[in-house]
C-alpha cells in the first residue's frame, strides 16, 4: 500500500471566505446555501481522493521505472506535450483536474456574490490564482525543458513544481502573483486606446501601476521584440497578424486615429482572441489559451510574431530569479 500524502484542498483564507459567504446565503437564500455546501465538501472530498494517490516525493519502483523529482525532468525531455500525461503520475493529472474543479465552484460563488462588492472582489481573486497556478505548471514545464536554464535551476523548478503538483498551490506564487494581478487589473480597468497602434500610450498606462518586480523585467527585457509583440497581444486583445492588417488599413487611411469600431472594418471579420470583456474571470484564461495555442502554432511553423505570451515571459523571468 502506498503512503497517503497531504489533500489538496483550500487554503485557510479561503475556507473563510466561503464560510463567511454561507453564513450569508444561509439568511437570505437558504436553497442556495445548501447547494453551495455541497459543492464544495464534494469538492474537499475530491482533494481526499486525490490525497490517495501516491506522493510524487516518494520513490517507488513499478516494473523498474522510479518515479521521483528526478525522473520526472527526464520524463520531460522524452516525450512531447501532447503525450506526456500518459507518462506522469496519476496524481499529476488528478491535481490539475482538481484546480479545474476548484475553479468551477469559485464561478459559482462569483455569480452569487455578484452584488456585493467585497466578496465580488475576493472571490474573483482566487479565481485568478487558480489561473495563474495553470499558467505557472506549463512554464515550469517549458523551463525544464529549456536548454538556456542552467541544470541547478531546472532542478530547483522540478521540486517546486512537485510541490505545486502535491497541492495545486504553487510555493513560488507570491513571487509573480501580485505583479500578474496588478497587470490584469489595469488592464481591466481601462479599454485598449488603439490610436496610432504603437502602443506606446497603453505601455505607460499598464506599467505606471506595476510593482518593481514587473519594472526589473522590464529594464531587462523591454527592447526584447518578442516581449513588445506579445505586450502589444496583451494590450490590444488582438493577433500579431491583425495587428499587423490593422495597421497596413492605418497607412492606407492616412494615418487617421483607429477607434474601436474601426477595428471589425478593417479586419473584415470579428477578432480571433476570446474576448475578455466577460464578468467570468475565467474569461482571462480563455484569452491566455487563445494567445498561447497561436504561439505554438508560429513555432512549429517559423511564421514571424510572439512564440510566447506576455504571461509565459514574465514568469519565465521569475522562475529564473527565484
Amino acid at each position: 500500500m502506498f503512503d497517503s500524502s497531504p489533500a489538496p484542498g483550500l487554503k485557510e483564507a479561503e475556507e473563510r471566505l466561503v464560510e463567511e459567504i454561507l453564513s450569508s446565503l444561509d439568511a437570505g437564500k437558504p436553497e442556495l446555501s445548501s447547494l453551495v455546501r455541497q459543492r464544495f465538501e464534494t469538492l474537499r472530498e475530491y482533494g481526499r481522493v486525490i490525497a490517495r494517490f501516491p506522493s510524487i516525493r516518494e520513490v517507488r519502483s513499478i516494473r523498474n521505472d522510479f518515479l521521483d523529482g528526478e525522473s520526472l525532468i527526464g520524463t520531460f525531455r522524452r516525450f512531447s506535450p501532447g503525450s506526456r500525461f500518459l507518462h506522469v503520475p496519476s496524481r499529476i493529472t488528478a491535481v490539475r483536474s482538481f484546480l479545474v474543479a476548484k475553479s468551477h465552484s469559485f464561478a459559482l460563488l462569483a455569480r452569487l456574490v455578484e452584488d456585493n462588492e467585497a466578496y465580488s472582489l475576493a472571490v474573483r481573486k482566487v479565481l485568478f490564482s487558480i489561473i495563474a497556478a495553470l499558467m505557472a505548471e506549463e512554464v515550469y514545464s517549458s523551463c525544464l525543458e529549456d536548454p538556456a536554464f542552467p541544470e541547478k535551476v531546472r532542478r530547483r523548478l522540478a521540486d517546486d513544481l512537485i510541490s505545486l503538483w502535491e497541492s495545486g498551490i504553487d510555493p513560488l506564487e507570491v513571487r509573480y502573483l501580485p505583479a500578474l494581478e496588478a497587470l490584469w487589473a489595469t488592464r481591466e480597468s481601462t479599454p485598449p486606446v488603439y490610436g496610432t497602434m504603437d502602443g506606446s500610450s497603453e505601455f505607460f498606462r499598464i506599467s505606471i501601476d506595476l510593482g518593481p518586480s514587473w519594472d526589473e523585467f522590464i529594464m531587462r527585457w523591454g527592447d526584447n521584440q518578442a516581449i513588445r509583440e506579445s505586450l502589444e497581444e496583451f494590450l490590444f486583445g488582438l493577433s500579431y497578424e491583425e495587428i499587423q492588417k490593422v495597421r497596413k488599413g492605418f497607412r492606407r487611411r492616412g494615418g487617421l486615429s483607429v477607434k474601436d469600431e474601426d477595428i471589425r472594418s478593417l479586419l473584415g471579420e470579428a477578432p480571433v482572441y476570446a474576448s475578455v470583456k466577460d464578468s467570468d474571470p475565467r474569461a482571462i484564461y480563455d484569452f491566455y489559451i487563445d494567445r498561447r495555442d497561436a504561439a505554438a502554432l508560429r513555432r512549429s511553423r517559423n511564421d514571424p510574431g510572439p512564440r510566447e505570451t506576455l504571461e509565459q515571459m514574465y514568469l519565465k523571468f521569475q522562475l529564473a530569479q527565484a
